[in-house]
């Protein structure tokens, strides 16, 4: 089982906060750092000091990491351009070595877009399919050859197609509840398929579509990487993850239902429960960016028992 660090910058987190998280992720051997793609701050959160764009941040981390992964849960279509985003993500890419990951989905928060001035349209599923297409269209198209596309809401004429990321095909990650149109999207288009802050038994419906979706797709059925993300709460002791709760805004037995909380070994088990329905990583969403004591438990006691 693979554990992921999945950051909410929007909550509040300057750039040097989440580069110390990032670098506590690679130092105590988590397989990568991601973000979400969010501007506004949600529920009760302050949000200060302010936004910070995921491509750009991940932009500083690839050059002050080393090993880990990089990436977003998930980027909104609704905030750039497909073909801006594919040279953005082929360049970071670049910046890494080859360690980014994109995970893509069609945006959903109204209140940001209208914070700052970002159109929200009404049809964004077939956004989505048309930017999924041209991302990788765009990658995959051979150097010296051109790239065009005539879609309902993008076209392209004549592209050159770059720059190339420096892997020969960066990871795509699609995700969500969606009964239909998600699992025919993450079956055509996907290498990851993730399921965000869902039960065992809603992980377990919507994995089945997407295996059945993947089949129908021609794949084989181990074409595609199956991943849980969760809000991670860990303690040594009851004290300890009561007050880790607190620190969130959530409650405990909230947590443990609805996530991965409790001792080491209430979250070890919980996980395996995951992995048993087909699950090989897991990104813990850790809201509380200053508490790295947090992350060192995580990687000592709860990683260490993961095969």
């Amino acid at each position: 089982m693979d554990l992921r660090i999945f950051t909410e910058p929007q909550q509040g987190a300057d750039y040097d906060t989440l580069l110390k998280v990032a670098k506590a992720t690679e130092e105590l051997g988590f397989d990568a750092f991601f973000r979400s793609d969010h501007y506004l701050r949600m529920g009760s959160a302050d949000g200060l000091p302010g936004p910070t764009d995921a491509w750009i941040t991940l932009a500083g981390l690839a050059r002050e990491t080393r090993r880990i992964r990089l990436g977003t849960l998930m980027t909104a279509g609704t905030f750039r351009l497909p073909g801006v985003l594919a040279i953005q993500v082929a360049q970071v890419d670049r910046m890494s070595g080859g360690r980014i990951e994109l995970g893509l989905g069609a945006g959903w928060f109204e209140e940001e877009h209208r914070a700052y001035g970002i159109p929200f349209p009404k049809e964004k599923f077939g956004r989505l399919e048309e930017q999924l297409e041209i991302v990788t269209g765009l990658w995959g198209t051979e150097v010296g050859k051109t790239f065009s596309y005539e879609g309902r809401y993008y076209q392209l004429a004549d592209s050159p197609a770059l720059p190339k990321p420096a892997q020969e095909r960066i990871p795509v990650l699609v995700g969500g509840h969606g009964a239909k149109r998600t699992p025919r999207l993450a079956a055509r288009f996907a290498d990851e398929f993730n399921i965000p802050f869902a039960s065992l038994e809603e992980t377990e419906r919507q994995f089945g579509r997407v295996r059945e979706a993947v089949a129908e797709a021609g794949r084989p059925a181990d074409a595609l990487v199956y991943s849980n993300a969760l809000v991670v709460c860990v303690g040594r002791d009851d004290a300890e993850v009561a007050r880790r709760a607190a620190a969130i805004g959530r409650d405990v037995d909230e947590l443990k239902a609805n996530g991965l909380a409790g001792s080491p070994a209430e979250v070890v088990d919980k996980i395996g429960r995951y992995g048993a329905l087909g699950s090989t990583r897991i990104y813990l969403q850790v809201l509380d960016l200053d508490d790295l004591d947090h992350l060192e438990l995580i990687s000592a006691q709860v990683q260490t028992q993961m095969g």
